[in-house]
């Protein structure tokens, strides 16, 4: 069996790190990435490797304390220990460093893209300026730093058209509502207007589900069409009480900022909307909501127009990705 291995840091992990295990794959019958992390940087080694799992499911990652001297031989003798007693073939890597730290665990060493021609970036370039660099990030690290914006809201105030106006203006992903969508789908039942707690919870695990699948295709901001506070404020609606499972589960997601748009204009019939009567007391319920848990929140008032002035300003706020 071809035994292949490369190392770094991955901090964090990028396009032109993504090509390099690419390439290597290629050659070999089995990879393994060593990542070395340091307990005082932002980004946990364990996060980076679950990254590079995640982009390739079929290689073995094995996370080090980055605790030797920059030099090949340590690091060397590091990666045949994690290898617990294999004997690498090749080693692959973009950098100097790579023929020494092959030669000292008697591999062939293989460079790939040493100039950075298929991917000028680097790892520092990026945690000094990740939103300028920011197509240069793999998928799952762009869900991870991707600022999360969501847009709540009672029936017929605008969620929905600012949500997708927002996407649109900063050419990113918007996540529609999937309670709505749950909702629709059992319109017709006798009994539609039974509804139970596992339902929304349910509905809650759907929404993230939803989020985190688009979240990883994000131009720096994901807008999100509600989330499970807004499906606490729901259940709350229909069931008349609260429920501690659904609101764990809100708690558990952390959001950069709330947009509430206000009921400050007519009612408007969709042919699916039923709490018009409620309007003025769900947006208090909401309101109360934030508050209570404190979370940074804008309230929107006015025309649609207006309201994307509010929303950009404030967001304007929230993109600023300091370096790292």
């Amino acid at each position: 069996m071809k035994l292949g291995v490369t190392v770094g840091k991955f901090y964090p992990f990028h396009r032109g790190h993504d090509y390099l295990i690419r390439q290597a794959k290629a050659q070999v019958e089995q990879l393994v990435v060593v990542v070395g992390a340091k307990p005082e940087q932002a980004i946990p080694g364990n996060l980076r490797g679950n990254w590079i799992r995640v982009m390739h499911p079929d290689v073995e990652v094995y996370e080090t304390l980055d605790d030797l001297p920059e030099a090949p031989e340590p690091w060397a003798k590091r990666t045949l220990e994690l290898l617990g007693g294999r004997q690498p073939d090749v080693a692959f890597t973009s950098e100097a460093y790579g023929e020494p730290w092959a030669a000292f665990m008697g591999a062939r060493h293989i460079a790939i893209d040493c100039l950075r021609e298929a991917f000028p970036i680097s790892g520092t370039q990026l945690r000094q300026d990740l939103g300028t660099h920011w197509q240069m990030l793999t998928p799952p690290v762009k869900a991870y730093f991707a600022k999360r914006i969501v847009v709540v809201g009672v029936e017929s105030s605008g969620t929905t058209t600012l949500a997708r106006s927002l996407a649109k203006q900063y050419q990113t992903v918007w996540v529609p509502e999937y309670g709505r969508w749950y909702w629709e789908g059992r319109q017709y039942l006798t009994d539609a207007d039974d509804w139970d707690s596992d339902e929304f919870i349910q509905i809650a695990q759907g929404q993230i589900a939803w989020e985190e699948a688009l979240a990883i295709r994000a131009n720096r901001l994901v807008v999100c069409d509600t989330d499970p506070l807004a499906t606490c404020i729901w259940h709350q609606r229909y069931l008349g009480s609260d429920c501690e499972k659904l609101q764990q589960i809100a708690a558990s997601r952390n959001y950069d900022l709330y947009l509430l748009t206000a009921p400050d204009f007519g009612f408007v019939q969709d042919g699916t909307r039923e709490s018009e009567s409620l309007r003025m007391t769900m947006h208090q319920w909401f309101l109360e909501a934030l508050e209570r848990q404190g979370k940074r929140y804008l309230v929107l008032e006015g025309s649609h127009e207006g309201r994307m002035v509010q929303a950009t300003e404030a967001i304007a706020q929230v993109l600023k990705f300091p370096s790292f």
